[in-house]
């Protein structure tokens, strides 16, 4: 695995270049979000998202989000109404995932049995320099053991994931919680999972 330390803030442009590479190329890469660190892949390449589910051990049903670079990306990939749009627009970029109807450019694999999709806009820079250097958006699950519990130390995750991924960019370690889930697919906002953000206008709504 190659492995290389990014600044958080001003990060190293020939190190997103090299992970870019590596994503087009059909690999798996690690990479810090404004949460956790998160395993992703170009959504895009289904042999590099199998290969996510199998490093999860995940039997392929499970919900993995994917992290669009702005907003205005968002329409292409799912459905979004007025008030998801307005709600998205006052929160994003954050630590929010949102459950949103799949547009058919998604490859159905990412799709719930709901036909719906989770899709992140991290407050992180590379996270962001990433999907936009791509073009595509990037698979994003949470880098856990094999207990499921999240890993927030760069060194611990090199040395268990050394094996079974291409590329780990570090950016110190992340001690946040997982992203908030918001339904967003229907006519009513549902809270799915309270993290790390507020969600507090959501409960208004109601």
């Amino acid at each position: 695995m190659e492995y290389y330390e990014l600044h958080p803030v001003t990060p190293q442009m020939r190190f997103i270049n090299k992970a870019v590479e590596v994503l087009r190329n059909g690999g798996v890469i690690i990479y810090p979000t404004d949460t956790v660190y998160g395993i992703g892949c170009d959504i895009f390449n289904h042999d590099a998202l199998q290969k996510i589910y199998d490093i999860k051990h995940e039997s392929g049903t499970k919900l993995f989000s994917f992290i669009c670079p702005d907003l205005k990306d968002i329409a292409k990939y799912a459905k979004v109404s007025d008030y998801a749009y307005k709600a998205m627009k006052k929160l994003l970029p954050g630590p929010y995932t949102f459950v949103l109807p799949a547009a058919k450019e998604v490859p159905k694999k990412l799709w719930t049995k709901r036909k719906t999709v989770g899709i992140r806009i991290p407050d992180h820079p590379i996270a962001l320099m990433l999907a936009k250097e791509l073009g595509n958006p990037i698979v994003s699950t949470s880098v856990t053991n094999r207990k499921g519990e999240i890993l927030f130390d760069p060194v611990e995750i090199k040395v268990i994931f050394n094996p079974h991924v291409d590329l780990m960019l570090a950016s110190g370690a992340l001690e946040g919680n997982p992203s908030s889930i918001i339904d967003l697919s229907n006519d009513e906002p549902e809270i799915l999972r309270e993290g790390a953000g507020d969600v507090s206008m959501f409960y208004s709504y109601v």
